[in-house]
């Protein structure tokens, strides 16, 4: 098979191998001209290659595999011949709305939605009456294939949407379990905003020789800012909370060249209110776990942690690199700050430096082969007297993968009794005997409360706030 070329940017809909209704359809919808994402992913995935695409939410990425995913449909056919995975009901439920409007050239194609948080009998009894397209959570589809409601044997498309937030919230594994229950020969079109490890481990696993559509480095310097601040000893570590008052970032890693400077730091953190973890060579493998945990998950502004510590880390979303000291060497500086500015998003790097310390800034300024912006200390001010709180909280579970316990369940429990929304529900991490779940700040305690009185898996569990 040739790898068709990829359309301009711009190009209308009319210059790809669509059927005239579909084209009529679309010019009616208001779709005229490709997005970015359609133009470079649509020949590929229409001419049956499968795809590993970057697209965040609001690309147009939705239209472009149902596009796909349509053009392979039999409309006599009544089964499944399309699936779609999402991380959450909210997602499932736009991304079937938008299939059905770009399914209106064709006569009767059925879609339907199958996720957590609703009754399964209902789904059940439609699946009965057969549909041609299913979108859902894994949890969820797992549940109607561990049941035998929900036959594949039909399927030619598999879309993964929105993978990296599936993989965030911990369901790797069951979408490895629904992948393998579908056909060998299919096409599968994975759609990610990010590209963490995992991407690379599903696409190995079950995507033959994927055509990859990347819109944008993955790393840019000029998306980080550099601004270097010159303080003395004795006022370094209190400069560090003057930064995080001034810059406001939601995410921060505060690199430290010892140990005993990531102590210090810490406590001079929590004595101004800020929720910090720190990250190093003491901790055992359960804590460490933990502290990444909260860290990624959003529920700790700040994560203290000497190079050594945090080698490896790739944290999808970090606002701001602090250096709290300037390393001697400029690789390592040059490391510490690519971390942030990943993907899409601008990052700071902010640099604390003494008068001894002006050798090593030379350094980095060779290296980097243009001279550092220095900004004074007194234009940093608090830009809000509230204080700068992390948007989520950990809730831990006692109980893991050794319960069985699933992030669909914890999903289903939340989103079904509880009566929480998906949006408020961050990442979910599965370990061993344990389950951290990240819920907005404003509904933790709410959610503490009815997880405790509830039950996951049809069980009492019992659950903490990290935090407290």
């Amino acid at each position: 098979m040739n790898t068709p070329t990829t359309a301009a940017p711009g190009a209308p809909f009319s210059t790809l191998a669509l059927p005239p209704a579909t084209l009529a359809n679309l010019t009616q919808l208001g779709y005229v001209d490709m997005t970015p994402i359609q133009a470079a992913s649509l020949p590929i995935a229409l001419a049956g290659h499968d795809l590993i695409a970057q697209a965040k939410t609001g690309s147009g990425k939705t239209a472009a595999f149902a596009l796909a995913l349509l053009s392979r449909l039999d409309v006599r056919n009544f089964a499944v011949q399309a699936m779609v995975l999402c991380p959450t009901r909210e997602l499932a439920d736009q991304v079937t709305q938008e299939i059905r409007r770009l399914a209106r050239a064709e006569e009767n194609i059925k879609v339907l939605t199958l996720c957590g948080g609703t009754p399964m009998r209902p789904q059940t009894t439609s699946l009965e009456h057969g549909a041609h397209i299913v979108v859902g959570t894994p949890g969820r589809i797992m549940d109607h294939l561990e049941r035998g409601s929900l036959a594949l044997q039909g399927l030619n498309t598999l879309v993964l949407d929105e993978a990296d937030r599936m993989l965030d919230m911990g369901f790797f594994d069951d979408i490895v379990t629904v992948a393998r229950q579908c056909p060998k020969e299919r096409q599968t079109l994975l759609f990610s905003a990010t590209y963490p490890d995992g991407i690379g481990k599903l696409s190995q696993q079950f995507l033959r020789n994927p055509k990859e559509v990347k819109l944008e480095e993955r790393h840019d310097n000029s998306k980080i800012r550099q601004r270097f601040y010159e303080v003395t000893e004795n006022d370094r570590l209190h400069t560090v909370g003057m930064l995080l008052n001034h810059y406001r970032p939601v995410s921060t890693i505060a690199f430290c060249n010892t140990k005993q400077q990531c102590r210090d730091l810490l406590d001079v953190l929590a004595a101004q209110g800020f929720h910090a973890l720190a990250l190093h060579g003491e901790l055992d493998q359960r804590e460490r776990d933990q502290v990444l945990i909260q860290f990624a998950n959003r529920s700790c502004s700040v994560l203290v942690a000497t190079d050594v510590a945090a080698r490896g880390l790739d944290i999808a979303q970090l606002e701001a690199v602090i250096n709290v000291d300037v390393t001697p060497d400029p690789e390592v500086h040059t490391h510490r700050i690519g971390r942030t500015g990943r993907a899409d998003q601008e990052g700071w790097a902010l640099s604390l430096a003494s008068m001894n310390e002006m050798g090593r800034v030379g350094g980095i300024e060779q290296a980097q082969k243009r001279e550092v912006e220095w900004h004074p200390v007194s234009e940093l001010t608090a830009q809000s007297n509230e204080p700068l709180l992390p948007p989520m909280e950990t809730l831990q579970i006692l109980g893991g993968r050794k319960e069985k316990i699933r992030p669909g369940d914890v999903l289903g429990a939340l989103t079904g009794d509880a009566g929480f929304s998906g949006s408020q529900i961050g990442k979910i991490n599965v370990t061993e005997f344990s389950t951290y779940v990240a819920i907005e700040r404003g509904v933790a305690r709410d959610a503490l409360r009815k997880l405790n009185a509830g039950k996951v898996k049809g069980k009492k569990v019992k659950v903490r706030l990290m935090d407290e």
